[in-house]
């Protein structure tokens, strides 16, 4: 089972990993897409006014334009510990076990604008672009990463994918055909999204995940093992998509 996780816009700064080194991540046939956007934000970075303007910053946010400067060389951190905000603070990376962090590496994509889907324990350094944002000299990114990431997916062949991203970073990288895989929700008994409780349910059902380390490899054995830890899971209206039902 593969787990699909969004980014989060908050990162920790600083890492004492090696620099960036793309064909080291996860899914490498990603890696002439993962160059292109590397680049353009590192062209980018070298003008304060445009990156202001076109990454829509804020006084406050303007270090980000020194980290997209330094991509290539700038220490590195496994991303689920880059990552803040309520679904990695939910998760706590940092407080699992040495084998549950194993199991993240091994189970866990988490889905960034830069360099497509990363494994939990990719180094990557800190950045700045989201989803929505369109680069000079880059396609939009929807254009730039759906196909060659979908194929990238199908290329790896995972046996089930958990797709727990946000709509703007799954339509980034749909999971292909060919691929089982369902999209969960998180909404209330009465069946309403969530927003807060979107993110904190599923950096618990992930944490949850990593402390049992079960071997999943259906929507089936998903059901079970949710099931028996007290998770509840049910069929939404539209196929394809799941429910995880929580309390507010």
């Amino acid at each position: 089972m593969k787990i699909l996780l969004p980014p989060s816009e908050t990162k920790h700064a600083g890492g004492d990993g090696a620099p960036l080194h793309l064909p080291g991540l996860a899914l490498p046939a990603l890696h002439e897409q993962r160059t292109a956007i590397v680049d353009a934000l590192v062209e980018l970075a070298a003008d304060e006014s445009a990156s202001r303007r076109i990454l829509k910053l804020s006084e406050r946010q303007l270090g980000d334009i020194a980290h997209n400067r330094m991509l290539r060389t700038a220490g590195t951190m496994p991303a689920v510990d880059r990552y803040t905000g309520v679904l990695f603070d939910a998760l706590d990376a940092g407080s699992l076990s040495a084998a549950s962090r194993r199991w993240l590496g091994s189970h866990v994509w988490i889905h960034s604008a830069p360099f497509g889907p990363v494994g939990a324990l990719d180094p990557i350094p800190a950045y700045r672009l989201a989803a929505g944002t369109s680069l000079p000299g880059v396609a939009a990114l929807r254009r730039h990463w759906a196909q060659a990431t979908t194929a990238a997916i199908a290329e790896n062949a995972p046996a089930f994918v958990l797709d727990l991203r946000s709509e703007a970073y799954a339509a980034l990288g749909p999971v292909p055909a060919s691929v089982p895989s369902i999209y969960v929700r998180v909404v209330t008994a009465e069946g309403r999204a969530l927003n807060h409780f979107n993110k904190k349910s599923k950096g618990l059902l992930v944490r949850a995940l990593a402390d049992a380390r079960p071997r999943l490899g259906t929507l089936r054995g998903f059901r079970r093992w949710a099931e028996a830890n007290g998770i509840i899971v049910r069929d939404a209206a539209e196929p394809g998509i799941v429910d995880l039902v929580v309390e507010e």
